[in-house]
């Protein structure tokens, strides 16, 4: 008689247990707790950013103005740092800039160097990689005397991109040519040697032309295409 009650006991109370479990359920089924800040949250992606090295803001404005139109998720971050004007053909200038440039506080992301040349044919390709110099000296009517030694005007724009993600990987170069004829200065004095550049098939030079204008044609908008293209083909580069 008494393990028949002690059995009916127990039974008593698995079934309270039971349904105090299914009462905690239902209740926490109608009022589910908060997650916390941390689950809420998640992991975020991770932000994808290049460093450019260069300290000419006119040369970033150009290049982001282009980018950012195929990749507002790319953050491109202009670190002013005066990179050595070294001496070479473009392509290893490039190469070697990125060398200098993996070693400088713009380590860390992936690392964008550009070298410009402007290059007379009648004086065998100069000033080429040297343009800055004879800028610095003697402006665009300066760049216009010289030509004019020579019946010959022609000349083209180049820009070479150069990119690399760490010391391990290789570098990335892009390169656009826009080909054209030095004439005598006209338009916008505010950026380099775009007023004596008169672009092939054009009748504005680079300084008369608006920046969208400019930007469809000139030798950075080629290469920035070109490394644009890199990145739709490379989408994990990061």
């Amino acid at each position: 008689m008494e393990s028949h009650e002690k059995k009916t006991e127990e039974k008593f109370l698995e079934q309270k247990r039971i349904s105090s479990e299914k009462k905690d359920e239902e209740k926490n089924e109608e009022n589910p707790k908060p997650k916390s800040k941390k689950e809420k949250k998640g992991k975020k992606p991770k932000k994808k950013i290049i460093n450019f090295l260069s300290s000419n803001t006119h040369k970033y404005e150009e290049l982001t103005q282009i980018f950012k139109k195929e990749f507002p998720d790319i953050e491109i971050r202009q670190v002013k740092i005066d990179l050595p004007e070294l001496q070479g053909y473009p392509e290893e200038i490039v190469k070697d800039k990125l060398k200098y440039a993996l070693n400088t506080k713009a380590k860390g992301n992936p690392i964008l160097v550009e070298d410009t040349s402007l290059c007379f044919n009648s004086y065998g390709g100069l000033p080429g990689a040297y343009i800055k110099y004879f800028l610095n000296n003697i402006k665009p009517q300066g760049l216009y005397k010289m030509i004019c030694a020579f019946d010959d005007h022609s000349a083209y724009a180049q820009s070479i991109f150069g990119l690399q993600k760490n010391k391990k990987g290789g570098p990335i170069l892009f390169i656009g040519k826009t080909e054209g004829e030095i004439v005598e200065p006209r338009g916008s004095f505010d950026f380099g040697w775009d007023p004596c550049f008169l672009p092939k098939g054009f009748d504005k030079t680079y300084g008369e032309m608006s920046k969208d204008e400019k930007n469809e044609i000139s030798h950075r908008g080629k290469s920035v295409n070109a490394m644009i293209k890199f990145f739709k083909e490379n989408p994990d580069f990061f």
